[in-house]
């Protein structure tokens, strides 16, 4: 993200981070937190509750949550359904464990790709990926980057003062994707310029 975008998420961020208790050398445990990813909108029954009384039994200190959610977390353009996310908060901090909370923005939503087919990433072949697989997406697009910086920011702003939430997770396996679209050689042409205003230089 650059400029303004930047600015918003960085702020939002930050009002997450004062949102935190603060921690004393004394308060922090001796110990390694243990934990597992996981993710309550995945399975076909209701067992959340068990689910995280047997993680507590096993040992499991933390759990990472909600990446890779976006479709069910904003089911339409703006909508947002946080429902899974709560239950997993109120489960985790019901046996103690905490939880840290990743954006879910690797893997795009159906409406985002049906509205903004441009946001599918274009290989070096110069073919446009097809929706349906995770990582599909074209991160130097500007469509695609005011989505996630939407969701990024709702999601935030709903956990930031849930008292199970030690931390957040920017984006998981990030990389460029393999673009090579009209966004990045847009950029990559900006830059040279930047740096090189002249053919002479």
């Amino acid at each position: 993200m650059r400029g303004r975008n930047m600015q918003r998420f960085a702020k939002a961020l930050a009002l997450a981070t004062v949102a935190l208790p603060t921690v004393t050398q004394a308060q922090v445990p001796d110990t390694i937190l243990y934990g597992v990813a996981y993710y309550d909108e995945y399975t076909p029954v209701d067992r959340v509750d068990e689910d995280a009384r047997m993680m507590k039994a096993a040992g499991i200190s933390v759990v990472r949550i909600a990446e890779s959610t976006w479709g069910t977390l904003e089911p339409q353009p703006g909508v947002f359904d946080f429902s899974h996310v709560d239950r997993m908060l109120a489960a985790m901090h019901k046996q103690g464990i905490k939880v840290i909370v990743g954006t879910p923005t690797y893997a795009i939503p159906t409406w985002l790709a049906r509205q903004h087919p441009n946001v599918l990433v274009v290989g070096r072949d110069g073919v446009r990926a097809q929706y349906g697989t995770r990582q599909n997406m074209d991160i130097t697009d500007p469509d695609y980057r005011a989505a996630a910086e939407r969701v990024i920011v709702a999601l935030v702003d709903h956990v930031k003062d849930h008292p199970a939430v030690i931390g957040y997770q920017l984006d998981n396996e990030t990389k460029p994707y393999d673009t090579s679209g009209p966004a990045v050689q847009a950029g990559f042409v900006r830059s040279i310029r930047a740096k090189w205003p002249s053919l002479d230089a």
